[in-house]
């Protein structure tokens, strides 16, 4: 639901005097801390070694910042590889002198792919089951992360929602502006809620957990479900790379997602283990 004339101009961070600790960070590390929480219940219930754990969050917390940034550069930025090479990777522009930035432009279809990357990569080094066992797990804590991502977006005013034409919406005054727009922000972070809640539904209360592939599958088609039709109320991330019958590249990202998801859900059989 849209707020009515809500002016939204919060401050950028907390001023530490010698740091400023940026609220977006912030979430990032909310994110983090409760997707462990999550991992912690279900490595419990899955009895599987602490020591296993750990890896996984070393692991998982890599992949997806460095995804996440080398999504955004490739799909919405790549002008950044010959302009300022080193702030992809830093928190620093080196354009006309050195400024810390922080970590801006994360691309979530960048995360995803990372994630499965990650997760192929612990599973042959640490955990030795397979590939959709991990992530038929981990995609319930990413999907409480993803609530905390995008709050944070809405704190920054950034990933803003095309303007509303009327007087009900966000007015975003750090954009310097004065009229509201839709708060695409919150519309994905309220959906991407009950994602997660259907996923520990299905986890703990169904046998679907059980079904290897199911639960990824399912993350899969809900959150890039909602990805792909929040973008038609928000304005496009960067250069449009990538466009095809009126569909901007976040939604063409996201169809690849979707339809991976469906075949995971309905179609894949796991092979049958040789005795």
């Amino acid at each position: 639901m849209l707020a009515l004339d809500m002016v939204w101009d919060p401050s950028k961070g907390l001023d530490l005097s010698f740091f400023t600790l940026h609220y977006y960070s912030v979430m990032w590390i909310v994110a983090f801390i409760l997707g462990l929480q999550i991992m912690k219940r279900i490595w419990y219930k899955e009895k599987q070694s602490n020591q296993s754990l750990d890896s996984l969050f070393i692991y998982a917390v890599i992949g997806i910042m460095l995804g996440a940034r080398l999504g955004h550069v490739i799909f919405y930025q790549p002008e950044l590889i010959k302009e300022d090479f080193w702030s992809i990777f830093l928190p620093f522009s080196f354009q006309n002198g050195i400024k810390f930035t922080g970590f801006q432009g994360l691309a979530s279809h960048g995360a995803a792919i990372a994630m499965i990357i990650s997760m192929y990569l612990y599973n042959k080094k640490v955990l030795k089951k397979t590939v959709l066992w991990i992530l038929d797990r981990v995609v319930i804590p990413v999907a409480s992360g993803a609530v905390f991502v995008r709050i944070g977006n809405f704190i920054n005013s950034e990933i803003i929602g095309k303007p509303t034409g009327s007087d009900y919406g966000v007015t975003f005054k750090q954009l310097g502006e004065d009229f509201p727009r839709h708060p695409a922000q919150l519309y994905e972070a309220g959906s991407y809620i009950v994602v997660f809640f259907i996923l520990w539904y299905f986890y703990w209360k169904t046998k679907k957990s059980e079904q290897e592939g199911f639960l990824f599958g399912l993350f899969l088609v809900l959150l890039w479900s909602i990805r792909f039709c929040v973008e038609f109320v928000k304005e496009p991330q960067g250069e449009e790379y990538f466009t095809l019958f009126g569909l901007n590249t976040g939604q063409m990202l996201s169809i690849p997602f979707i339809l991976i998801g469906l075949y995971f859900m309905f179609v894949y059989k796991p092979k049958a283990k040789l005795s």
